[in-house]
């Protein structure tokens, strides 16, 4: 655990959106659809997958987000105990909603195939600061949302 913590704040990895039964008999209707459709195609494992990945899903909508602690040090910036060091990231974007409606996040790349994109709220602390101490140690790019992003956020993520 780091003393030197340059900044410290805390928060979660994405706004819990409390879904209703409707969305839940949503999921349910096309995790059977599908799963009669893999079974009239003789695709008895594909039936199987499509049953755990809804009971997944909707597992994962009903939990709220952890509470995570983030501290900027010299070395990186800390998620919890797991240190991601400024040397392991290719760049970094701050990312700011213009109508000021969602909290600003920092978007990073890292070279790690485990956890290639971090976003980090940054609720609680001063954009600024972490924005130019990010500038002197990693490059700046911008960031766009990928495939899972724009899909997370379709399903209410």
């Amino acid at each position: 655990m780091p003393r030197n913590a340059l900044l410290e704040w805390e928060g979660r990895e994405y706004d819990h959106n409390p879904k209703d039964s409707d969305w839940y008999w949503s999921v349910g209707i096309v995790a059977v659809a599908g799963t009669i459709a893999a079974i009239l195609f003789s695709n008895y494992l594909f039936g199987l997958l499509i049953i755990v990945a809804a009971i997944t899903l909707a597992l994962h909508a009903a939990k709220a987000p952890p509470l995570h602690r983030f501290r900027l040090v010299e070395q990186g910036i800390y998620i919890g105990d797991q240190l991601h060091a400024f040397s392991a990231m290719i760049s970094f974007c701050v990312l700011e909603d213009i109508e000021g409606e969602y909290p600003p996040m920092i978007s990073i790349k890292t070279k790690s195939w485990l956890h290639p994109h971090l976003i980090i709220p940054l609720e609680g602390v001063d954009p600024d600061a972490i924005y130019a101490y990010f500038l002197e140690h990693v490059e700046e790019e911008e960031h766009t949302h990928s495939l899972s992003d724009l899909v997370a956020a379709w399903l209410g993520f």
